[in-house]
């Protein structure tokens, strides 16, 4: 079967994603962080043999080192970080915002990824598939409202990091995809957000599929659209 790790898979879409992923036939690795059970431990039990988890705290290096050591020897058809934050409080503004808060945002939604994406990015092998949740709000052009300031420059910072290592990828016959799944009402999107993880996480798994066999480097949306960078 084939084989996906999901980074960040504990609840929300990078949850949803395993479960729809398990329903389809594919085998999941899923990260989670220490603490107590998750949804994806529930998934695991209903699933055995076709869910492993293992944990990692995304913002510590030598964590992220560890796993690439369990790791040894693995084939992931799908590599993709689903792992996120944001601020506090989600409508403070650049001037306002403490120094400390802004470098936690930037390390867990930019820095973070990259490095997971760098240090595991040879299990992905040709054909394969390397992908990041990103967002419409890191999309510097259609930036027309401000606001989530803090989330919207480091979903950018991401997006450009992740330019970066496809630009050091020339010539790879993977696929890379930065994913914009939309709002979507979790615990990251909040109760006002228009759409549920039952009516758009399909979609956002079809799309991340059809890009297996491609080449280069996409910003897109759920739909399959393009997303200005």
């Amino acid at each position: 079967m084939p084989r996906i790790l999901i980074v960040g898979a504990s609840r929300g879409i990078g949850h949803a994603m395993a479960a729809e992923l398990v329903a389809r036939g594919w085998d999941v690795i899923g990260t989670v962080r220490a603490g107590p059970r998750t949804p994806l431990h529930d998934l695991a039990a209903a699933h055995p043999g076709r869910v492993e988890i293992e944990a990692l705290e995304i913002d510590e290096p030598g964590q992220i080192a560890s796993l690439r050591q369990r790791l040894s020897g693995r084939k992931l058809d799908v590599l993709f970080v689903s792992a996120g934050t944001t601020t506090r409080d989600q409508q403070v503004h650049i001037g306002d915002v403490a120094t400390d808060e802004f470098v936690r945002v930037m390390v867990i939604n930019a820095l973070s990824p990259l490095r997971v994406v760098e240090a595991l990015h040879d299990l992905v092998p040709a054909g394969g598939l390397i992908g990041v949740m990103s967002s419409g709000q890191g999309s510097v052009a259609n930036n027309e409202t401000g606001q989530r300031e803090v989330y919207r420059a480091s979903k950018a910072a991401l997006n450009m990091l992740m330019r970066s290592f496809a630009a050091r990828q020339a010539g790879t016959s993977r696929a890379l995809v930065l994913l914009a799944p939309g709002w979507i009402r979790t615990e990251l999107g909040g109760p006002d957000a228009p759409f549920t993880l039952e009516e758009t996480v399909p979609s956002i798994v079809d799309v991340l599929l059809s890009r297996l066999g491609s080449t280069g480097l996409q910003y897109l949306d759920r739909f399959g659209r393009t997303v200005p960078w």
